[in-house]
């Protein structure tokens, strides 16, 4: 689909070589997750609040192909969809469909608008609006540099805790060979 409406048949479908059940999620423009739909291997559909049936969407399986049908496309189903398969303890994510209704622009007007929140204009509306796959991919880096970075301060105290006992031990058997000497 090029350009969906509300009201419109969204049909989406995720190919794979596993025969373990996939769920489908949508994550919306402010970068949440939502459950939709797991589709076991069996063809069953279990919905959101472990509903067999949803009036929103449909859901099915046909041998390695999963496929979710937003029955009546609206403002409220925006988002990116992808399609989850678990496979031996391993999650693996597709590509996100995106599914966005037309943006509808009005007319500029002429005259220059007064200055807003911390000094920026009007005039761009992306300054007011959150990118969510930036913000997934700061917390992401975040989460990273977390990951990475503690251990290895971690790593650096020990060594350093390490080295400080090796000088005083150091300093103790030194000042026993000099009284033994004398």
């Amino acid at each position: 689909i090029t350009q969906l409406r509300v009201g419109q048949r969204l049909e989406l479908e995720c190919q794979t070589d596993r025969h373990s059940g996939a769920s489908w999620v949508r994550q919306d423009k402010s970068g949440t997750l939502h459950f939709i739909v797991f589709i076991s291997s069996l063809s069953r559909a279990v919905f959101e609040g472990n509903q067999k049936t949803s009036t929103r969407f449909e859901a099915s399986r046909d041998k390695t192909s999963y496929r979710l049908v937003v029955k009546s496309f609206t403002q409220q189903d925006e988002g990116k969809y992808f399609c989850l398969v678990n496979t031996n303890q391993m999650l693996y994510f597709s590509h996100g469909q995106p599914a966005f209704l037309p943006v509808t622009t009005t007319a500029a007007t002429t005259t220059p608008r007064p200055t807003t929140q911390h000094g920026s204009s009007e005039k761009d509306p992306f300054l007011k609006t959150p990118d969510p796959e930036r913000r997934m991919q700061e917390e992401l880096n975040f989460f990273c540099e977390v990951v990475i970075w503690v251990p290895l301060a971690g790593a650096c105290l020990l060594l350093l805790i390490a080295l400080a006992i090796a000088i005083v031990l150091c300093q103790r058997i030194r000042r026993r060979r000099c009284r033994c000497k004398r």
